[in-house]
């Protein structure tokens, strides 16, 4: 038996690696896919075929990451009960459908992942190998009795690394767990499972700064950037031309110095518990926010609200694991559709955990100070008289069930 595991090196899948290899008598390659993970990816061949992993795949896929996932997204204004900007829940899928590639090349007979039982991410990439798969096998041994029963703690991972002299760096007094990519960092377990726990507390601070600065840490002048758009997708930064992956480090830097874009939140997981993380999302928060001040010069009335109206369920597509579903796939065209005339500059002012706009500009704008002036407007394109009328029969509705009331 062949089996494509998704592999990063740390202890949970360093121990999944050799108990899958060891209880499915299986051949085992290992896949890691480098979205941003930085410092985390060093020494990761060698340390996986120490494991037992016969192959290994580390491929970067951090410009496919920002350009086919992090960006469609930013066009439909995602984000998860208003707080959560998807950074776990969008990596997901590319990982999922690199894994079910390489499966096919390899002619592997299922694909692995650590996922627990009790999270969102074991959807996530079963629905992606679902969808593009349906006939590959998946193996979740969290999900699995006899893994369970081995393994109820960090402790006896920690024990079996060391009998089988398995290189891993860890410590059963780890106080959170954490999944970082290109757009943000996430803590979530261990001592934040108090949500009374404050995670910005100062001798806390060391622990949950991996992206960003505190907002009391970060400088005390303001600093000004600009972001070019071109039919939704940001283009350049204070002038120079980048690609996504470009624009995104960019942002990175700027949040980060900033302390931009920090959330702690209780959110609702898909299988149906209550689950309370922090993020960091300093270059996503930007983006985001960017964004939407060029669709407030660019986009049509109507089709932003329209597009607004399906931000929710887009939303809770990504976070439940649906990027390939059928209608995220018909969703992404509508928003590609908005996004036509959405060009332009938007300029922003970053201070102390703050993204406040200081500008937008674009040859497409909808916006027409004539029109829009209090004072008196030289084009005659609007005559204040026909307010009358609109309201007349905007009123008429009101005044009937009015009066029908008044009969009760």
């Amino acid at each position: 038996m062949k089996i494509v595991l998704a592999y990063s090196g740390g202890l949970d899948t360093s121990v999944l690696l050799s108990w899958i290899k060891e209880t499915y008598d299986a051949e085992m390659i290992a896949f890691c896919a480098n979205i941003g993970q930085a410092e985390e990816l060093k020494g990761l061949e060698g340390k996986a075929k120490r494991t037992g992993a016969s192959r290994v795949y580390l491929e970067d896929l951090q410009e496919e990451f920002a350009r086919d996932f992090i960006f469609p997204m930013i066009q439909a204004g995602a984000i998860y009960e208003n707080q959560y900007f998807l950074g776990t829940s969008i990596a997901r899928p590319l990982i999922a459908r690199r894994m079910v590639e390489i499966a096919r090349k390899e002619k592997a007979d299922a694909i692995a992942h650590g996922a627990t039982g009790k999270g969102n991410d074991q959807v996530r990439f079963e629905l992606t190998a679902a969808a593009l798969a349906p006939g590959l096998q998946v193996i979740a041994p969290w999900r699995d009795e006899r893994f369970r029963k081995a393994f109820p703690g960090r402790q006896q991972m920690i024990k079996y690394c060391k009998r089988r002299g398995i290189p891993v760096q860890a410590s059963a007094k780890k106080p959170f767990s954490t999944d970082r990519n290109l757009l943000h960092i996430s803590y979530e377990a261990g001592i934040l499972e108090d949500p009374w726990f404050d995670a910005g507390e100062a001798k806390y601070r060391g622990y949950f700064n991996t992206l960003s600065v505190f907002p009391e840490d970060a400088p005390n002048k303001p600093e000004f950037a600009t972001i070019d758009f071109k039919k939704g997708n940001a283009v350049a930064v204070n002038g120079k031309a980048l690609s996504p992956l470009g624009v995104m480090k960019a942002l990175n830097r700027l949040g980060g110095k900033h302390g931009v874009g920090r959330v702690d939140m209780v959110e609702n997981r898909y299988v149906g518990m209550k689950s309370r993380g922090v993020y960091e999302t300093p270059g996503g928060a930007i983006l985001h926010f960017a964004h939407r001040q060029m669709e407030s010069i660019t986009m049509d009335r109507e089709v932003m609200h329209l597009r607004d109206s399906l931000v929710t369920k887009y939303s809770e597509l990504v976070y439940y694991g649906f990027w390939y579903s059928p209608e995220r796939l018909a969703l992404q065209s509508l928003v590609e559709e908005s996004q036509k005339n959405v060009t332009g500059t938007v300029r922003v002012k970053l201070y102390k955990g703050n993204i406040m706009v200081a500008g937008r500009k674009s040859p497409v704008s909808l916006y027409s100070p004539h029109i829009a002036t209090m004072e008196a407007d030289p084009t005659k394109a609007y005559n204040q008289d026909d307010a009358t009328g609109f309201i007349r029969l905007n009123a008429l509705r009101l005044k009937v069930a009015a009066k029908v009331q008044r009969k009760k």
